[in-house]
């Protein structure tokens, strides 16, 4: 591992590159969430090294097809002061862009890409300089400027309520379970270009639909409001749930980062100081941890009217026949002690995992920690007959 790490020769690039070669072609015909989010690394106070990834994701059964992207980008401390005077190229804003531009790269083959990122990304330049043929939904976080000299929050606040539908909010760190009522508002609006020079030679202004979810009568100390950006049309209140639905999505992306983190591989907690190798450790671990999360997914088998992801999604051909000698292993005797999923499939390969990372089969669902123990088991298992079948490598 220490000579793969210091390895002048592998390159995290080439890692992402190979990573997206292999998701695009998941991703022909499908309709398609390139969901952008950034993720600390390590931190100094204020600085460090932070990580930003695109994910690739199915948009009708929410199933991890892979990476598009990822980059690295170090911040300093003190050095935001004149950002508002740099060009977007010039700036850290500048991922977004590029992420989204990867994005169409890696989905040219999909029905349709939407490209999903949370507050940060709320940049002019990403919604005046999408690429052609790619849509953009976006957590709106300033308060913009109208072409017809309004703004874009009292607009939203004055809108009429289109309709309410209830929200199931998953747990997360401080908060438990549970359902909301919101309240659901859209228009169109057209968001006029900044003033403050750097937007020079972009348009003077750019046309997307607005759609505004409040919570009714919210618990205290907890309120959903999104104000969502995006390009796609909406001509009704179902339309606009829908896309409330795709913004739900980018959920995957921070399951992702708990992978890394606590719930996985303990990325924050590497004590590696150079910064290369401990750049291509993190890039391994991105990798790796997408690879968990296709197998989260793919536990309940089919989902809706989509058929189940093929094993090669997250792993190789070859390792078929090891599944399945581990899987005749790890069957017993009773029902739910039997891999309900079909040979071949991803599901099929979870359950193995599952079972493999200490799973009986009877109590909860297997989530990213079980998944990450048994993949480890099964990569172990595979390393062990590639020495027995290579002795000569030894």
């Amino acid at each position: 591992m220490t000579r793969f790490l210091r390895n002048p020769a592998v390159l995290t690039d080439e890692m992402v590159t190979e990573a997206g070669r292999r998701t695009a072609a998941r991703c022909e015909g499908r309709r398609i969430l390139a969901i952008q989010d950034t993720t600390v690394i390590r931190s100094d106070g204020g600085g460090g090294l932070y990580l930003h990834p695109v994910l690739m994701v199915d948009a009708d059964d929410g199933a991890v097809l892979g990476l598009a992207h990822a980059g690295f980008l170090e911040r300093e401390q003190g050095k935001r002061s004149s950002r508002r005077h740099k060009a977007v190229a010039d700036k850290e804003s500048q991922r977004w862009l590029d992420g989204a531009n990867k994005a169409a790269e890696i989905g040219a083959a999909a029905l349709q890409v939407t490209v999903v990122a949370d507050r940060e990304s709320d940049i002019f330049a990403a919604f005046a300089l999408r690429p052609d043929g790619t849509d953009l939904l976006i957590r709106a976080a300033h308060d913009r400027s109208l072409d017809d000299g309004g703004r874009l929050f009292s607009m939203a606040d004055a809108l009429p309520v289109a309709g309410q539908a209830g929200l199931d909010l998953p747990a997360k760190p401080g908060r438990k379970a549970r359902q909301a009522r919101v309240a659901i508002r859209y228009t169109t609006v057209a968001l006029a270009r900044p003033r403050n020079g750097v937007a020079a030679g972009l348009p003077e202004s750019v046309s997307l639909t607005l759609v505004d979810v409040r919570e009714i009568d919210p618990p205290p100390g907890e309120n959903i409001h999104w104000r969502l950006l995006t390009t796609h049309p909406i001509e009704d209140l179902a339309q606009a749930f829908a896309i409330v639905g795709l913004y739900r999505r980018r959920w995957a992306i921070e399951q992702l980062f708990r992978t890394m983190k606590s719930q996985g591989f303990d990325v924050e907690g590497i004590l590696i100081d150079d910064a290369m190798p401990l750049r291509r450790l993190v890039m391994a671990v991105l990798v790796a941890a997408v690879t968990i999360q296709q197998l989260v997914h793919a536990r309940d088998g089919t989902q809706g009217p989509a058929p189940l992801r093929p094993m090669i999604d997250a792993f190789a051909p070859e390792d078929a026949p090891l599944l399945e000698a581990f899987c005749a292993q790890l069957e017993g005797k009773t029902a739910r002690q039997k891999n309900p999923h079909p040979k071949g499939s991803l599901a099929y390969a979870a359950w193995v995992c599952a079972r493999l990372g200490g799973w009986t089969g009877y109590y909860g669902k297997p989530g990213p920690v079980v998944m990450l123990q048994g993949w480890l088991e099964f990569q172990a298992a595979k390393r062990g007959i590639t020495l027995i079948a290579k002795p000569s490598d030894v």
